[in-house]
């Protein structure tokens, strides 16, 4: 069975980290691109973040420069490095192959004083 498996969410103070990571089971990340997305409450999920399997890395403006997506391998994770958090990264974050409409069950990240 396919599975992915999000952590590393929590409640941080605006300015502060976090990193997310999403592990794989039953699937092969090496073969594949890798996302992440997030879904604020009451707005639609957006793109946030994704890494191709020969590691070149795209980014949604609002995360650029803040954020920085990474990947192992040979440990079946990608991971979100997150950076000088605003309220208004505030959401529930989600690793995704879009590619084979695989995705997590979300961490939520919330960003507040």
């Amino acid at each position: 069975q396919v599975q992915l498996v999000e952590s590393g969410g929590g409640l941080v103070q605006p300015g502060e980290s976090l990193t997310l990571s999403c592990r794989g089971f039953g699937i092969t990340f090496s073969n594949y691109t890798m996302g992440w997305y997030r879904q604020a409450p009451g707005k639609q999920r957006e793109f946030v973040a994704i890494i191709s399997a020969g590691n070149v890395e795209m980014y949604a403006v609002a995360v650029k420069d803040r954020f920085s997506i990474s990947r192992d391998d040979a440990k079946n994770t990608i991971y979100l490095q997150m950076n000088s958090l605003k309220p208004e990264d505030t959401g529930v974050y989600y690793c995704a192959n879009r590619m084979a409409n695989i995705w997590g069950q979300g961490t939520q990240v919330t960003v507040s004083s």
